[in-house]
């Protein structure tokens, strides 16, 4: 099948972006996008030009590397659905596609459908860990946690770091991605100690680096791994728990 697509070429972070379009005229329904951009990049490296700069890893929804912008949606056209899982069956032949990167404020491009998601990392970075003294962490098994909070905190350890929740929010909003780690931690046995601290400087880190919440609940409609919208209700919860205890508990 034949599919016109619209690229986002962009050299590097300071240049001037923009369009270009390109013809694969053997596209297969079973390829993923990827694979698509694969192909296009094997014409385009063969016939002397630069081959289109995107993210990829485990290409089996895992990772959370490989996210692009499809005709205006992050991923792609079906929802809760990393880019590497959308194939070229969910369009017609001889459709127009046009791709680009992930569109945010705290994205910017680093070359064609390439961003810098390094804002994600700066607020994990802030609290979103567990601190162990070196040589005191204790066996696996050594604190208990009952099946149902352990289901309960992998719901949300489910969270890629994809970023998707971030270009679909009009606000540029992260409180998807904040509010997912948030309740994971929370509910862990040694997470608990440092939860209020957590709260705190992870949401401080957010409101530096994004926007509001749109309470439209475009992310959890892109998200890859469903996140359900009580993680953003929790964002605010969990800020508000740690001042009313007045300490880091």
């Amino acid at each position: 099948m034949k599919l016109i697509l619209d690229i986002w070429r962009q050299a590097e972070p300071t240049a001037p972006g923009g369009f270009q379009s390109y013809v694969v005229e053997d596209a297969a329904p079973e390829m993923s996008l990827l694979e698509l951009l694969d192909r296009l990049n094997d014409d385009l490296v063969a016939e002397g030009h630069d081959p289109v700069a995107f993210d990829s890893d485990c290409r089996e929804g895992v990772c959370g590397s490989c996210g692009i912008t499809v005709d205006g949606r992050p991923h792609g056209p079906l929802a809760n659905t990393p880019s590497c899982r959308q194939h070229v069956r969910s369009f017609t032949d001889g459709a127009r596609v046009r791709l680009e990167p992930f569109r945010s404020a705290a994205f910017p491009v680093v070359r064609d459908l390439v961003v810098d998601r390094f804002a994600l990392d700066r607020m994990m970075a802030a609290g979103g860990h567990v601190a162990v003294d070196a040589g005191t962490a204790g066996d696996a098994d050594a604190d208990p946690l009952p099946h149902d909070d352990a289901e309960y905190a992998l719901d949300f350890a489910a969270c890629i770091g994809c970023g998707a929740c971030v270009a679909a929010c009009p606000n540029g909003a992260a409180h998807l991605y904040a509010g997912a780690k948030l309740l994971h931690l929370a509910v862990m046995t040694r997470g608990r100690e440092e939860r209020g601290r957590r709260a705190k400087t992870m949401v401080a880190q957010m409101e530096e680096d994004f926007g509001p919440c749109s309470s439209y609940g475009e992310c959890s409609m892109v998200c890859p791994e469903s996140i359900p919208l009580t993680a953003v209700a929790a964002v605010n919860r969990e800020v508000v728990r740690s001042r009313l205890r007045g300490r880091a508990d």
